[in-house]
């Protein structure tokens, strides 16, 4: 060796966006016409609005400075803390409410999915949790969609739960706004045991259960990982739909789908590949419908690659949000650098539509 160390050779490309001045982002989803909405929960930064449309180089308040103004007087009114946006196959964008605050538990009336027209930027739907459902430790994380199910669509969301809380899915029926739990505390939606992460080489332990989420393209299948582990899990759809079955009968349609690293996001596209983000790596891989694994993007300045979403743009977006330096993971230090990322980066594939 000459001693002369070489540096890390990227793979793939990454587009910058968007750069955030000020506010982390988490979630990230992108309609067919292009229109492009984050969110920021409220973990302990100011925040002020927890949806925005991206628009003209700004942050715009989304769909109104008013609904986001946070009033704990009346947390059913107004959008708490929301960790997660989706656009869903007919074009409506749903806003998952965690209706907590800082981690904290679950404000009363507060965990809800919000559902938004943008052809009107009006609120046409409110779906609000019963206390069996979102529970008191409950963390509202992620969720995907099957319109094809029930009278107007499923929802399915992870719970990845607060401190020693319950993780687990819950699955919605969006006709009738009725909720349930299924796999609560099942040692597949848990953190394993001893995880530990290693992220810009250092050691950090990340106790998290459930949390990345993604629909298969036939719809037979929901993706799911913990964040503390490196496997790819998936459960039956049907299963989860009914609302009968207990949970040693979801439960025997688990499939364990092996290694694919440290995983905060997942998503998936019309053609059958799984995508998952590499938290330790700085890295997007993706699997191909044959089981293989490959290598989408990596960079050294992807610090915690956060939320997926494919785009009918023909690429897939992602936050990258450096969660690991958050004080609450570096003994009360703030070790983030603003400003944050929305970027994205080409792919072959286009979104799952999961609709009659």
């Amino acid at each position: 060796m000459s001693g002369q160390l070489s540096t890390v050779r990227p793979v793939g490309s990454a587009e910058l966006v968007h750069a955030f001045p000020v506010q982390m982002p988490t979630g990230v989803t992108v309609a067919d016409d292009g229109r492009l909405f984050v969110c920021y929960p409220r973990w302990g930064d100011p925040v002020d609005f927890t949806v925005a449309e991206l628009r003209d180089g700004g942050e715009r308040a989304y769909p109104s400075a008013e609904l986001n103004g946070l009033d704990k007087e009346r947390p059913g009114d107004c959008l708490v803390s929301v960790q997660s946006v989706v656009v869903d196959p007919s074009g409506r964008l749903w806003l998952l409410d965690t209706g907590a605050t800082e981690f904290g538990p679950a404000i009363p009336h507060g965990p809800k999915l919000v559902c938004v027209d943008p052809a009107s930027d009006e609120v046409v739907q409110t779906i609000r949790f019963s206390s069996d459902v979102a529970l008191e430790t409950t963390y509202l994380n992620d969720i995907r969609f099957d319109l094809r199910r029930g009278d107007a669509g499923m929802a399915f969301i992870t719970d990845s739960g607060v401190g020693l809380g319950p993780t687990g899915l819950i699955v919605v029926d969006l006709a009738s706004g009725r909720s349930w739990r299924k796999l609560t505390g099942h040692p597949a939606m848990l953190p394993v045991d001893g995880f530990l992460a290693i992220i810009e080489g250092r050691p950090l332990p990340l106790g998290i259960g459930v949390d990345g989420i993604a629909i298969s393209a036939d719809g037979d299948r929901l993706f799911v990982c913990p964040l503390a582990s490196r496997r790819l899990l998936s459960v039956s759809v049907d299963a989860l739909a009914n609302e009968d079955a207990d949970d040693d009968e979801v439960a025997a349609t688990l499939e364990d789908h092996g290694e694919k690293g440290a995983s905060d996001g997942l998503e998936s596209d019309a053609d059958g590949r799984v995508y998952a983000s590499n938290y330790e790596h700085g890295a997007i891989l993706v699997r191909q419908p044959g089981g293989e694994w490959e290598t989408l993007v990596h960079r050294e300045d992807l610090l915690f690659v956060d939320t997926l979403a494919v785009a009918a743009d023909g690429h897939i977006y992602y936050t990258v949000n450096q969660v690991h330096r958050q004080p609450a993971f570096q003994g009360g230090n703030d070790l983030r650098e603003r400003p944050y990322a929305l970027m994205r980066t080409p792919i072959q594939g286009a979104p799952v539509r999961l609709r009659r």
